[in-house]
């Protein structure tokens, strides 16, 4: 790798390490990028994987402030991702890439459009509850979509967040901010598990890993201090806009 490849990599670490910790989609910076320099797609994939793992932990620990009180909700839904990525890595190793590609488009859409009716549909689920009804936390339906996106996320992983933010953005009576800090550490735990999976039965490129963890590790500092302060309209017209912008790119591959 030259100096100016290396640079090109940091940077889309840092690129990735922001957009993770806000949104998601990260992947879909730094993919292209180590593709571009050279490396395999399962290099590149496993490399990408274990490359953001201290981006995302950066974005938690930004997001430690709105991490607080939701121990348990991270030991349930952590479980479902950490099952979750290791299926899915494994199956990188089973399925074409076309198995997925066809459906990612239409998932990221239909997340983006239960991020934008959110508060609509959180309001209407509000009004027909029972006033003495205890808060929503979720339930098996959020556990089992919990593992699903686990499972993409061990496979590719590109907007693994915005699908996040879907699921429990409707099945948690919580702030939007609240469930971005949730988000990133579930991300986190599909990543780390991913590439632990990775490192047993392919090839790592560790010069671009350590490139992109230095890179994403500084952007998940600069991710948690934008994202916390945008108000939640701000925080899901930025959603929609990485959304579309990730279908675009997926369609476009």
């Amino acid at each position: 790798m030259t100096l100016l490849e290396a640079l090109l990599v940091l940077a889309a670490g840092v690129g990735a390490g922001t957009i993770n910790t806000v949104v998601g989609s990260g992947t879909l910076i730094t993919f292209p990028v180590l593709l571009a320099v050279g490396y395999s797609p399962i290099t590149a994939n496993v490399s990408n994987s274990l490359g953001l793992v201290p981006g995302s932990l950066s974005g938690a620990y930004g997001y430690r402030r709105e991490l607080a009180g939701q121990r348990s909700r991270i030991i349930r839904y952590g479980t479902a991702s950490l099952v979750g990525g290791a299926t899915g890595a494994a199956l990188l190793f089973v399925l074409p890439a076309a198995a997925f590609d066809a459906i990612v488009p239409v998932m990221i859409a239909v997340a983006l459009v239960l991020v934008i009716f959110q508060p609509r549909l959180a309001r209407a689920l509000a009004a027909r509850r029972h006033p003495d009804a205890p808060r929503r936390e979720g339930g098996p339906v959020a556990f089992s979509l919990g593992y699903l996106t686990g499972v993409y996320g061990g496979y590719f992983g590109a907007a693994q967040g915005i699908l996040l933010l879907a699921i429990f953005g409707l099945t948690l009576d919580e702030e939007m901010q609240r469930v971005n800090a949730l988000k990133n550490v579930l991300a986190m735990i599909v990543n780390l598990v991913a590439g632990i999976v990775f490192l047993f039965v392919a090839h790592v490129a560790w010069e671009a890993v350590a490139l992109l963890a230095v890179g994403s590790a500084a952007g998940g500092q600069i991710g948690a201090k934008i994202g916390r302060r945008l108000p939640p309209a701000a925080l899901r017209g930025l959603i929609v806009v990485v959304g579309v912008t990730a279908i675009a790119q997926l369609l476009t591959r």
